[in-house]
């Protein structure tokens, strides 16, 4: 359970930096059309969703931290590793979208799996309802 709470707390910080990631390198390269990804979303604004989960829904997040967990562990090593903040950002990004790709592919919105996530590290309901279905 400790390592599925730390887990996804680092998950929700690495989606948190990607926009302001996006838009930081938008505005020091106005010609980069692409500033923020489509599919990113702020998980600070997931705390106005219900949380009322159906189990399908936790067991997508489940499916989903699974991925996300593996990306965190392929990349956390070579982030900290990077030579250069650039670099790391550039490896983080990489790794943002490769976790946001393995969410999607588990089947559940961003702005879903971000709500549980933090309804995951605050409220014990859910915590207990996740750990069950795991």
């Amino acid at each position: 359970m400790n390592k599925l709470l730390v887990s996804v707390t680092a998950s929700l910080a690495l989606l948190a930096a990607t926009p302001t990631m996006a838009q930081q390198e938008g505005q020091q390269n106005p010609a980069n059309p692409q500033t923020q990804s489509p599919g990113y979303s702020d998980p600070a604004a997931a705390g106005t969703q219900s949380t009322n989960f159906s189990d399908a829904q936790l067991k997508e997040f489940i499916e989903a931290q699974d991925q996300v967990m593996e990306v965190r562990e392929e990349y956390i090593e070579k982030i900290e590793a990077a030579d250069s903040q650039q670099k790391a950002q550039e490896l983080q990004m990489k790794a943002n979208d490769k976790m946001v790709s393995a969410i999607q592919d588990a089947g559940i919105e961003i702005s879903t799996y971000n709500a549980i996530a933090t309804a995951y590290s605050s409220e014990p309901k859910i915590r207990t309802r996740v750990d069950a279905l795991m």
